[in-house]
């Protein structure tokens, strides 16, 4: 798997195919074979004649981990892909996150918005904003001695969901702790490019997406019906509705 250097540090990512690039940015505990390639996405992307590139974010993955809570954080996390984008010498892509990668897509698109042909905001509504919740369950939940001590039911989950991804908790831990830099409804309302709003109907993280569609300039609502947060990633109305979203771009 190909890799590429950022400030002294590797960092892992998959680049295939020809066509219009598309940059996919996993979520938190996530990363690119989790994301993107089991639940078939880059493969359908592939299929529709894109170039897919998905990244390991910093502490994720293959890519190189941090156990500072200071190298993390969605702006710093942002640069690493734009980064990517340099390496490639890409100059314009879709963006397409889901969860956290939403957040990072989002700062991507405030730093460059030249860099940003269209966004795809997979798993993440007024959240986006307002913020996901409580962070402390999730920490202590990664940074307990044994799953069965845990209490907490989001603590409880995302430390099954690290375990099952064979992640670094300690790194997770530091990403999980580092300051949230708030994007406030004024940030939103600069983003020009084309958005889509993809939201599971039983997603109690994300927050309303048309409440953040109607802050935006060009964004519309995805509904994916019946999904929650964790299953909606790979559903086959969130698939059919992004190569509709990207086919009306041209």
């Amino acid at each position: 798997m190909p890799s590429f250097n950022n400030n002294g540090n590797e960092f892992a990512f998959l680049d295939e195919g020809d066509g219009d690039p598309i940059v996919l940015v996993h979520g938190f505990a996530s990363n690119k074979f989790v994301n993107w390639v089991y639940p078939g996405w880059v493969d359908l992307l592939l299929k529709d004649g894109r170039r897919v590139i998905a990244i390991d974010n910093r502490g994720h993955g293959e890519s190189h981990k941090f156990y500072s809570p200071e190298d993390y954080g969605a702006p710093v996390m942002a640069g690493d892909v734009l980064a990517l984008l340099d390496h490639l010498d890409i100059k314009q892509a879709d963006f397409m996150g889901y969860s956290m990668g939403t957040r990072i897509s989002a700062f991507c698109a405030l730093a460059q918005p030249e860099r940003v042909r269209s966004l795809i905001f997979g798993g993440m509504g007024y959240g986006l904003i307002s913020g996901v919740g409580n962070p402390e369950p999730i920490i202590n939940g990664l940074l307990a001695d044994n799953i069965r001590d845990i209490e907490d039911r989001t603590g409880r989950a995302f430390r099954a969901f690290a375990e099952q991804t064979k992640s670094d908790r300690k790194a997770l831990a530091a990403c999980m702790q580092s300051a949230r830099k708030p994007i406030s409804e004024a940030d939103i309302a600069q983003i020009t490019a084309p958005t889509l709003i993809a939201v599971g109907t039983k997603d109690d993280v994300a927050g309303d997406p048309q409440r953040l569609a109607d802050l935006m300039q060009n964004a519309q609502v995805l509904d994916i019906p019946n999904r929650d947060h964790m299953v909606a990633v790979g559903d086959k109305v969130f698939k059919q509705g992004v190569l509709e979203f990207l086919s009306e771009l041209g």
